[in-house]
């Protein structure tokens, strides 16, 4: 489900004919791809990447400041983002948050939840192979393109996991992690204030953001400080 709405997104959107971006997507993507590769060897878990297929794309649209992953490891950056990236730096913050919603299986955690909440748990598989179109919508929202009401703390409890994890991994991949709290101080200032109270929102505050990657710093830096 998610590679056939993956696929459907590149075939309707436009790409990025950027190279010199698109290269920078790619390449800090394949460094936090062969990072969480490492990490998870060393710690018993490459099992969890079984049926991974590592895309790194960049879609062609500048007013979309967001990134997203699908499961599989299936990653797109909008074109918009990149100014508040900067540079392969802000990029691989990004990355590595988005590489670790789909590492943790957050989307798929999302979709049982959505089939609980529409009591479709052991009829979900067969509603949605009979309807390919609530299938994709099903990934989409799953992977925060168009996320529920319903499923907003539930959301804030994967963006504050993969803030963490996306530290360790881009911090294994080469990348200082203390940029991280300095990209979301960018990305505060460049909402000019403009958030919807934490409680009615997918993702946390910047400034709850912030403090807790702070606060998850001093492990990062053990990774970091150990693969240089």
């Amino acid at each position: 489900m998610s590679a056939e709405a993956y696929q459907q997104v590149k075939d309707s959107l436009p790409m990025s004919n950027n190279a010199a971006q698109v290269a920078m997507i790619k390449d800090v993507g394949n460094k936090i791809q062969t990072a969480v590769e490492k990490y998870m060897n060393e710690n018993g878990y490459e099992g969890l990447l079984d049926g991974f297929a590592w895309e790194f794309n960049l879609i062609d649209n500048d007013t979309l400041v967001n990134a997203w992953a699908m499961p599989g490891g299936k990653v797109a950056f909008y074109t918009g983002i990149l100014p508040i990236c900067q540079n392969d730096l802000g990029v691989a913050v990004v990355m590595g948050h988005e590489v670790a919603h789909a590492v943790a299986k957050h989307g798929q955690e999302r979709m049982n939840q959505a089939y609980l909440q529409s009591g479709l748990l052991s009829l979900g598989a067969l509603a949605l192979g009979q309807d390919p179109t609530a299938s994709q919508r099903l990934v989409f929202e799953a992977v925060g393109i168009g996320a529920n009401l319903k499923m907003l703390q539930f959301s804030r409890k994967h963006e504050s996991e993969a803030d963490e994890l996306g530290l360790t991994f881009m911090a294994i991949a080469g990348f200082d992690p203390r940029e991280a709290p300095v990209f979301w101080e960018r990305m505060s200032a460049g909402s000019g204030g403009n958030q919807p109270p934490e409680f009615m929102s997918t993702h946390p505050s910047h400034e709850t953001r912030i403090s807790r990657l702070n606060a998850a710093l001093p492990k990062a830096l053990e990774y970091y400080e150990g693969n240089k």
